[in-house]
């Protein structure tokens, strides 16, 4: 229930919009929680060891039809990122940025900025929602290889693509959902998502010195988004969203040298003061966890009994 989307700098995340909600525990207690309670604060961004939602109310935001006019603006490295962000956030509500995370040295950082908002009354868009594609099968190895990444996002990053234009909501808001069971591109071993955020100070250089090692490993990612979170204060205890930029990442299972690519990825996040974030991670260290969610301790009292999870033995070194 911590989902942050495109809108976080404005509205926060998704259970800023709960209103309340029931929980079931596994003694047959049901709890009705409100905001400020403390069974809300722990169960939003709890990773499901409260016990079970049964239903919930939420706020939501009135619109006129299903189209988004977009603005699009290509950049050509991290520096000219931040500088079309701080002005972009002032008026659009929703911004996102595509990463090419193969690039190095004056390019660094480079890619494509997307700002959204939801058309007005009476706008009317020649755009539909595409058809779905669907990859038939695993193939025996990984097709997301530093070839192909690199052909991919040249091709991408200089593509034709309107100045302003009008969409329909889908490829802007789930873009991956025209692509059934895209996963398989990742082979067998399938692959790891890697997301983190860092502090508004700290941003610029542990977001690029994580993009020089990435591209230096020679591993990267099709989908590499960046986005900056707002100072709306998080609800849970447990919550990801800070004030920062993150950076979602999703990488093929390599078996050791992704792990070693991570632990080094690690470090800048940790010396910038930053999180990984719990909901994505395969593998991440106890130390990290307890650093960047100084609460667990305190959420330790709100666990069911009959809830458990390998996450949570894993980073709090229970078994």
């Amino acid at each position: 229930m911590t989902y942050h989307g495109k809108n976080h700098h404005v509205a926060g995340s998704f259970s800023a919009h709960v209103t309340r909600f029931e929980l079931l525990r596994s003694d047959g207690e049901r709890r009705l929680c409100l905001p400020q309670d403390p069974w809300f604060t722990a169960t939003v961004g709890g990773l499901g060891l409260t016990g079970l939602i049964t239903w919930l109310e939420i706020r939501l935001q009135a619109v006129a039809n299903p189209w988004i006019i977009l603005e699009n603006k290509v950049f050509r490295n991290l520096e000219e990122y931040f500088d079309i962000n701080r002005a972009s956030e002032l008026s659009w509500p929703y911004t996102v940025s595509w990463i090419d995370c193969a690039a190095q040295g004056k390019t660094l950082g480079r890619g494509v900025y997307m700002a959204g908002r939801h058309a007005p009354v009476g706008t009317t868009c020649t755009s539909v929602r595409p058809s779905r594609l669907v990859v038939p099968f695993t193939p025996p190895c990984s097709l997301v290889n530093t070839p192909v990444l690199r052909t991919f996002n040249f091709l991408y990053y200089h593509a034709p693509r309107p100045p302003q234009a009008c969409s329909h909501y889908g490829p802007f808001f789930y873009p991956l959902d025209h692509m059934q069971n895209w996963n398989r591109i990742y082979g067998p071993r399938g692959f790891y998502q890697y997301q983190f955020v860092v502090p508004h100070e700290n941003a610029q250089d542990a977001v690029g010195e994580v993009l020089e090692r990435i591209a230096v490993s020679g591993q990267g990612s099709f989908l590499a988004v960046l986005k900056t979170f707002g100072n709306l204060p998080a609800q849970g205890m447990l919550s990801f969203p800070r004030p920062g930029v993150t950076l979602a990442l999703d990488f093929p299972n390599r078996g050791d040298a992704t792990k070693q690519l991570f632990a080094t990825l690690d470090s800048v996040v940790r010396q910038a003061g930053g999180a990984l974030y719990p909901a994505k991670d395969a593998r991440m260290q106890g130390e990290d966890f307890r650093r960047a969610y100084p609460a667990w301790e305190a959420f330790q009292s709100f666990i069911d009994p009959c809830f458990s999870s390998n996450f949570w033995r894993r980073v709090t070194c229970q078994g």
